[in-house]
């Protein structure tokens, strides 16, 4: 009769759980769940550290704003979520799509709405420069700064 170790039935580690062992870190119930909350609205959400906050506490969790910060950090370096840096409305963090890598944001510089977009003359002129100037291009993204419709007519 063989034994088996109940160990060996362990499924695979996430991909979120082996980065983190890599890296010297464990995985926390806080950083699972800030990445399952990403995971579970899709891409294409902007969301700020404190909007996470707020979704993570009205659900019941109990994490610190300033952990949420470090964590939403630790996942953009360890590439699970893109960083969004706008200037008027602070950073906004989304699911990195591996889909659509190379996608545009026109940004409401009043009340924040964010779209995407793509357009290839942007990548196109991406990689042009990048060949100019021996570089790899590794993405493209722009932020086009506006108005909505909403905010024009007020």
């Amino acid at each position: 009769m063989i034994l088996v170790a109940p160990s060996s039935f362990r499924a695979h580690p996430s991909p979120l759980e082996s980065g983190l062992r890599l890296d010297g870190k464990r995985m926390t119930p806080q950083r699972k769940k800030v990445l399952s909350l990403f995971e579970e609205i899709g891409s294409g959400i902007h969301l700020s550290a404190e909007e996470v906050h707020s979704k993570l506490t009205s659900s019941g969790e109990r994490v610190s704003l300033a952990t949420i910060y470090r964590t939403l950090r630790l996942l953009v370096k360890m590439t699970f979520l893109n960083e969004l840096d706008l200037s008027e409305g602070g950073n906004r963090f989304e699911l990195l799509s591996h889909d659509h890598p190379d996608h545009h944001h026109l940004i409401c510089i009043r009340c924040g709405r964010t779209e995407e977009f793509e357009n290839n003359a942007v990548i196109n002129a991406g990689k042009a420069a990048a060949k100019k100037f021996g570089f790899k291009l590794l993405e493209s993204s722009l932020n086009v700064r506006a108005l909505c419709p909403m905010c024009m007519n007020k």
